[in-house]
């Protein structure tokens, strides 16, 4: 056992189920298994353990079982951890043995992979010195440098020998070393990366966890999987460059990509997942549909709205206006650019130059262009004085604005340098603040059922008190967060926290959609900010007469425009809902002698608003069916001497095929009552 223990006395161990244990301390989450089932023993990965009286933990402390940090402390958490079934427990917890089909038991065997890679790559490749290869949402990957550059044919070797390794079925052993001996060890051989690892994340005088398999031996907190007997289903996918650190400076590394699971089935299933995830890439579907382009010529990350992309655009902004409006909300407008000296006042100067474009020297100052539209807002509201009975003032724009993502970042809609965000800024007394922060999460649950997608998670995001890129008092801030905490609770919604992610200016909501394919899509967020206000004086004059300052809350629920298209394309394939499509009925007269009949019918659907193309083409009849099909159209009406006759279409619907023939009225009382409802289906 890699853990001597003389027992010494008795610990409580409770179950899922509710009951309790007493076990001598030293006994294993396996032993217990063991003594429940041999069956279960077989059955269980790794452990979950939580102490039944656990201590104050800090936010470092709870946020790191996600951080890279935790990959090689030897020294678990106070809290929730997983953990190896070998693992000697040594005080009283609540234990949860894993199977296969809990998520972090996925994520140990992936973690395991990925030393299982590791291993295979240095029996075929020694000379390779590694980095380190985590568990990801989709896989691992290893990081690793090699003089001589990995080719597709040495990942084939690499995962023939993986394959070697799973069938030798070694045990994975947790053991812990001085760390002057660790350090001394890597540094003969050249271990560059894990020197520079195991200085960072551990101390003088410390242990350090490391595992072994077999010959091979790894710098690693685990937890992982018994043995690589466990590794049944994997495959390495991908290989990419980076360099060391992020610095171009540094050793050009490698990273090779793989995945794995803990069966042949669910792995052919993530193919086929990502074959799927493949057919619905948004760049492809925005050329094939001709709905926006990227010019090389005007530069990266700009995207040009195509005429039908434009249409869907405009749909989609004109219902998030006349929300807006309807919800209390002002619309206003504000400059592309502003001087310099209005974002250092708001902070951006200090904490998101990194993000902006340089300035811009005139002749009467710098200026830069603005990568929110907050400061523009606030000069709004300073404009004319406040009293308490003019609060909540709600401002609203569709603003474009910049924000310099560095190349090779850019990807299609979805990360860009210059797109127009859903803003909006509510200026309010500090007793309006979690009535309009339940108004703003209404608003954005109204946003995503709108636009089809019914399911959604919650993040909050708090603050760090030791990071100094967060500005304003720790009595400002334990508001803050509370507000927004009252708030989820009064509103029943679960949520997860996320220590250190918040804006420099305070705390916030981001709410994440999950479209068709079960993808999490950060899109809209509700921020709390008390700290524009003060930079810039705001003021308004309270019943009592005197001056107090208001609060603030920034909210965007798209995002952006463009990122939350793009998500569109590809929830829905292409294939929008009647209200969004940017044509919505495709005319296929059968002959030329039906062209008068056809436009007649497009001149009454365009009359009751529908997009209506007509296809006037000599193509024959099937070549024009199948070119509307092609393009997605919701409805294709057919146009014949029957037709023509009596007054009527023959319909086609996407996906659905021939419905018959109904009279013009009856298909433009159903499509309008489509659209009206904004209906998801046809």
């Amino acid at each position: 056992m890699p853990y001597p223990y003389q027992v010494s006395n008795q610990i409580k161990i409770q179950l899922p189920d509710g009951s309790v244990r007493e076990v001598p301390s030293g006994t294993s989450p396996l032993d217990i298994a063991n003594s429940i089932s041999p069956r279960l023993a077989a059955a269980v990965v790794v452990a979950r353990i939580k102490p039944l009286a656990p201590a104050a933990t800090s936010a470092n402390e709870e946020s790191l079982e996600a951080s890279e940090e935790a990959m090689y402390s030897a020294h678990a958490t106070s809290g929730e951890r997983i953990v190896d079934l070998t693992t000697p427990l040594t005080e009283d917890v609540a234990l949860e043995l894993l199977k296969e089909a809990d998520p972090a038991a996925l994520k140990t065997v992936r973690h395991s992979a990925a030393h299982v890679m590791a291993t295979a790559i240095l029996e075929l490749f020694p000379e390779t010195k590694l980095g380190h290869g985590p568990a990801t949402d989709n896989g691992f990957f290893y990081d690793v440098y090699r003089e001589t550059p990995f080719t597709e044919a040495d990942l084939a070797a690499i995962e023939l020998r993986m394959a070697d390794v799973v069938k030798r079925d070694e045990p994975f052993v947790r053991v812990e070393e001085p760390r002057d001996k660790g350090l001394a060890e890597y540094q003969q051989h050249g271990e560059f990366m894990k020197v520079h690892f195991i200085e960072r994340f551990t101390k003088p005088g410390e242990a350090i966890s490391l595992y072994k398999n077999g010959d091979f031996t790894d710098f690693c907190r685990g937890p992982h999987v018994p043995s690589t007997g466990r590794v049944k289903a994997f495959k390495v996918t991908s290989i990419a460059g980076a360099y060391w650190l992020g610095d171009e400076k540094n050793q050009q590394l490698q990273r090779i990509y793989g995945t794995a699971f803990f069966n042949q089935k669910d792995l052919d299933a993530h193919f086929k997942h990502l074959e799927e995830i493949k057919a619905r890439d948004h760049r492809v579907l925005g050329k094939q549909l001709d709905l926006f382009s990227i010019q090389e010529v005007a530069g990266a990350g700009l995207i040009f709205w195509h005429p039908k992309g434009g249409l869907i655009r405009k749909a989609m902004e004109d219902w998030m206006r006349e929300e807006c409006i309807r919800r209390g909300y002002q619309m206003v407008f504000t400059p592309h650019i502003m001087r310099r000296e209005l974002w250092k006042i708001s902070g951006h100067e200090e904490n998101y130059a990194e993000n902006m474009y340089p300035p811009m020297e005139l002749d009467d100052a710098e200026y830069r262009l603005k990568p929110m539209n907050c400061p523009g807002h606030i000069l709004i509201y300073k404009n004319s004085p406040r009293s308490y009975r003019d609060l909540p003032q709600r401002y609203a724009e569709l603003g474009n604005v910049y924000r310099y993502e560095r190349s090779g970042t850019m990807h299609g809609l979805l990360r860009v340098r210059g797109f127009t965000q859903d803003d909006a800024h509510i200026f309010c007394t500090p007793e309006q603040i979690e009535s309009e922060i339940e108004a703003c999460i209404d608003f954005a649950e109204a946003v995503l059922k709108t636009f089809g997608f019914s399911e959604f998670q919650i993040e909050l995001s708090t603050w760090d008190p030791r990071d100094k890129k967060f500005i304003g008092s720790a009595e400002k801030w334990d508001g803050a967060v509370g507000s927004l905490t009252k708030v989820l609770d009064r509103k029943n919604i679960p949520y997860k926290t996320i220590p250190g992610e918040a804006a420099f200016y305070g705390p916030k909501i981001d709410i994440k959609l999950v479209d068709v394919l079960g993808r999490l899509w950060q899109l809209s967020t509700v921020q709390f900010d008390w700290n524009l206000p003060a930079r810039f004086d705001l003021e308004y004059i309270g019943d009592d007469g005197e001056r107090h300052q208001p609060v603030m809350v920034h909210r965007a629920l798209f995002g952006s425009v463009e990122r939350f298209f793009g998500v569109l394309i590809e929830h829905y394939a292409g294939s929008f809902p009647l209200w969004l499509a940017p044509v919505q009925v495709g005319l296929v007269p059968i002959s030329e002698k039906h062209l008068d009949y056809a436009e007649t019918v497009k001149k009454k659907l365009e009359a009751a608003g529908l997009r209506v193309e007509l296809d006037t083409s000599n193509q024959k009849m099937n070549a024009k069916i199948r070119d509307f099909g092609l393009q997605k159209i919701p409805f294709i009406l057919i146009l014949g001497d029957k037709e023509a006759a009596t007054n009527s279409v023959s319909v086609r619907v996407r996906a659905k095929g021939d419905e018959g023939s109904v009279t013009v009225a009856d298909f433009l009382a159903r499509a309008k009552k489509l659209i009206e409802d904004h209906a998801m289906e046809l």
